[in-house]
């Protein structure tokens, strides 16, 4: 078993307790969450979960504040198997400390999304697995794999829970809507975001075939992603799914799978960012060269063509409470020099490009997902949410707009940071009423870096690709 101590550090964002290995032991030098086996064939799980607690960290924890989080299926390069039972703790008393000198060196807290190297890698898989939100994990190193995380080799495979062992499942009129689509269904998973209001399940049918059902929170989510994956996304081809049916009724769609794996908490060498958000560049501009439907376009309010940031009165009132001081009189400071901008003409968007909605193929194509929010905006409205990932890597951001194969003009460069800071204050208003910290934090990061000055990247200085050992860090 591995404890999961959580606590909120600065800022607000979330940090785990970790050790180092030492000694005449398994991984020494390696970072690892305080762990142990159980006690014999008469302890149980939790009890021994406590009490290793207590014997490495010095932590007391009450039963009752042990919560199961994943649990993890290990095979190491050896050959050797187990099962990794994480348990999250959130609420303790006393402070960690090292207490068996003998097998660990060091103890800290750590940012999740900032986590220390060297770690084990079977650790790592759990963790990831963990901030991902399954309950369920597959490690299965090959002979040959290293110990330590190494994230050229990742073997983590996440589980998503059965309805059948007690998932959240759809209720009878979205299961027969379903089944209409494509046959009788055999397996319904929860594939849904960890976030409140987010339903969407992975099926398999009686003869095998994959697809996912998803029912929109609202009826305008539902319009637009089946208005768009029934005019432009078809021109994406492969990199994207195919509408199978919808009910307007229900706010449900089928849809079929597509290949990859996660970009979202996947952990890449340097080289493989820069091809991956290459290829998101890539992918946006195919994305606004798509002919805009006309249905799209005649949908658009005339008030909304004129002044993109309108609803900024209402997101600052849900996000109030939750702004730190200034933050309100900044963002009105940004929109407000916005409005008097020339215009940029609408494109179709996807509305929400970030990793959350990408997959990675084993061809190293990208494959998008999720278009409820897609709508005839200006380009940079697809760029406000990748900016978070610019923040230190100049790099990130040369090969996106190598990929897009241009760099934004001044017009262009003008909107996009009054549309980050739109959609900062948006994204702390929704993440709060919807259970979503990362969206809320993402917003934090945005405000307080526009406020410094350092939200936009700095011009790219040419279309060629980014020299492959450049990672620059701005002050």
């Amino acid at each position: 078993m591995h404890l999961l101590a959580v606590r909120d550090g600065a800022g607000g964002r979330p940090e785990v307790l970790l050790s180092r290995r030492a000694g005449d032991v398994y991984a020494a030098g390696l970072w690892h969450l305080p762990s142990g086996h159980v006690d014999g064939p008469f302890e149980a799980l939790d009890t021994a979960l406590i009490r290793e607690t207590a014997e490495e960290t010095g932590l007391v924890v009450a039963p009752a504040d042990v919560r199961a989080a994943v649990t993890v299926h290990h095979r190491a390069p050896s050959g050797g198997a187990r099962i990794g039972v994480l348990f999250e703790v959130r609420r303790w008393a006393g402070t960690p400390r090292i207490m068996e000198a003998d097998v660990c060196d060091g103890m800290d807290w750590f940012a999740c999304d900032a986590l220390p190297e060297p770690m084990v890698a079977y650790c790592r898989a759990g963790l990831d697995a963990y901030l991902a939100g399954a309950a369920m994990a597959l490690h299965l190193q090959e002979p040959g794999d290293p110990i330590r995380h190494d994230p050229s080799v990742d073997r983590l495979r996440l589980v998503h829970a059965s309805v059948a062992d007690g998932g959240p499942g759809p209720d009878a009129e979205v299961r027969a809507f379903a089944e209409r689509a494509v046959g009788r269904i055999t397996d319904w998973s929860d594939a849904s975001w960890a976030r409140d209001a987010s339903r969407v399940w992975r099926t398999v049918g009686r003869d095998g075939g994959v697809w996912f059902v998803k029912v929109h929170q609202n009826a305008r989510f539902h319009a637009r992603e089946t208005a768009a994956l029934r005019g432009w996304v078809p021109g994406l081809g492969g990199a994207a799914p195919r509408l199978v049916a919808a009910d307007p009724g229900l706010n449900a769609v089928v849809v079929t799978a597509v290949e990859g794996r996660p970009l979202h908490g996947a952990v890449l060498a340097a080289a493989e960012e820069r091809s991956v958000f290459r290829a998101i560049g890539a992918l946006a501009a195919r994305i606004h060269a798509s002919p805009p439907p006309a249905a799209l376009l005649a949908a658009l309010p005339v008030a909304q063509r004129a002044d993109a940031f309108g609803k900024l009165e209402r997101h600052l009132r849900a996000a109030r409470p939750h702004l730190a001081p200034g933050d309100e009189e900044h963002a009105r400071a940004v929109v407000e020099g916005a409005r008097r901008l020339a215009p940029l003409p609408p494109v179709v968007t996807h509305g929400d490009l970030q990793p959350r909605n990408l997959l990675l193929a084993g061809d190293g194509t990208l494959r998008v997902l999720d278009f409820e929010r897609s709508e005839p905006q200006p380009v940079v409205r697809d760029m406000a949410r990748l900016l978070d990932h610019f923040e230190g890597r100049d790099d990130l951001a040369d090969a996106f707009f190598a990929g897009y194969g241009r760099p934004l003009d001044d017009l262009e460069r003008a909107h996009l940071a009054p549309a980050a800071v739109l959609d900062a204050v948006s994204g702390i208003a929704y993440g709060h009423a919807a259970g979503d910290p990362e969206l809320a934090e993402r917003g934090r990061r945005t405000l307080l870096r526009s406020r410094a000055g350092t939200l936009l990247p700095p011009r790219p200085p040419a279309l060629a690709a980014p020299d492959a050992t450049r990672t620059r860090t701005r002050s």
